[in-house]
């Protein structure tokens, strides 16, 4: 079965619908608020581990985590990088 792009999709060229796998990528990217290289304020809601509240650059998507979308985040202050949820993040 080959593929081929169209209109920035990947097709089968037999039945002009996309692969399989490709419905599982759409359904993943398309449940994400924010997009990568995104800036956004991050608020920490735990006690237990406090951690600092501010702006925050997307690094990349992660996988839902229940009802809530998962980012990881960086700061320009801070030399690594944060797993968040899309309930801590507000547009910046």
């Amino acid at each position: 079965m080959l593929y081929r792009r169209r209109a920035s999709n990947w097709f089968c060229r037999d039945n002009g619908r996309p692969p399989k796998c490709a419905y599982r990528v759409m359904e993943w990217v398309l449940k994400h608020k924010y997009i990568v290289g995104e800036t956004v304020y991050f608020t920490a809601s735990n006690v237990a581990r406090p951690a600092a509240s501010g702006t925050y650059e997307v690094i990349r998507l992660l996988p839902t985590d229940g009802d809530d979308c998962q980012y990881r985040i960086k700061s320009s202050t801070e030399a690594f990088e944060r797993v968040a949820k899309e309930s801590q993040l507000a547009v910046a």
